[in-house]
């Protein structure tokens, strides 16, 4: 039996480049938990060591529902360790591919309200994508990893490129000062991902002007949304993760069949038209 501190590790519920998060048991509760222990190869690493425990001390100072909540902290044979709440639902990466177009639109406004609130307590993610964002037993959407994350007000001054590259808004992958529109811009990628069950690019580092961006399958309101997260400007996206997940909300009406763009304005010039030439007829 694997145990760390007081907490035994029942299963591995993801491994990644710096850390492993296990599924475990706190004895003295009675509950089940999520543990994460930095890896060994990098356990003797000063900075590394600080960015993990940096990530603890964060989402132990914010206070909210949607982000995932520490509740202890130790070091075992000199391997730092964290205790989060375990979040019973998997994450979304386990629902790409498997979504109609309404839930998946749902999953996405989800997640940008999970986004807002970590916004809301001035932290940038810059590491968002669908393994990062949990599903609870409530089918809400819960925000984690916070290894990648940096106080917005320092935002303007990263210049360190961090992240997943498939995810990363062009200002970050080229080490340009960023915003809250750059976990906008990955918002706009999980949202293709999940709404197509495909990734929208296949560059290697962020988007550039000359891609060229697939429809997503779900009409021409809900592409003209994700279009916009994934503006290479980021002053063309939406200015906020509760401005995009409202502009998806109101992209659609259930039930009905999306009207274009093009096609609502032609019919208002020609309404403009007959209403003049009536007007003119009868005078």
């Amino acid at each position: 039996m694997r145990q760390i501190g007081r907490y035994r590790l029942d299963s591995v519920q993801g491994v990644g480049a710096f850390a492993t998060v296990w599924r475990g048991h706190d004895p003295d509760l009675d509950v089940t938990v999520a543990v994460k222990v930095l890896a060994d190869n990098w356990a003797h690493h000063p900075d590394v060591r600080e960015r993990f425990l940096e990530e603890a001390r964060l989402l132990r100072r914010i206070h909210d529902p949607l982000v995932v909540r520490v509740h202890d902290v130790g070091v075992q044979d000199d391997r730092p360790y964290f205790v989060m709440d375990f979040v019973p639902g998997g994450t979304l990466a386990d629902r790409v591919g498997d979504l109609g177009t309404d839930d998946a639109v749902a999953w996405v406004v989800a997640a940008c309200r999970a986004v807002q609130a970590l916004h809301d307590h001035d932290v940038l993610h810059r590491d968002v994508k669908p393994s990062n964002l949990l599903v609870s037993g409530d089918d809400e959407v819960l925000i984690s990893d916070l290894g990648s994350a940096k106080r917005l007000a320092e935002a303007s001054g990263i210049t360190v490129t961090t992240g997943t590259p498939a995810y990363m808004a062009p200002e970050q992958a080229y080490g340009q000062p960023l915003d809250a529109r750059t976990d906008v811009y990955a918002l706009g990628v999980l949202a293709h991902e999940l709404i197509a069950g495909r990734l929208p690019f296949d560059g290697p580092l962020g988007r550039t002007a000359n891609d060229r961006l697939e429809p997503t399958g779900a009409g021409p309101r809900v592409d003209a949304v994700v279009a916009a997260a994934l503006s290479v400007r980021r002053e063309g996206r939406p200015a906020s993760a509760a401005a995009l997940a409202e502009a998806l909300e109101s992209s659609e009406e259930p039930g009905r069949t999306a009207v274009p763009p093009w096609l609502v304005a032609l019919l208002m010039t020609v309404a403009f038209a007959a209403a003049a030439v009536t007007t003119w007829y009868l005078g």
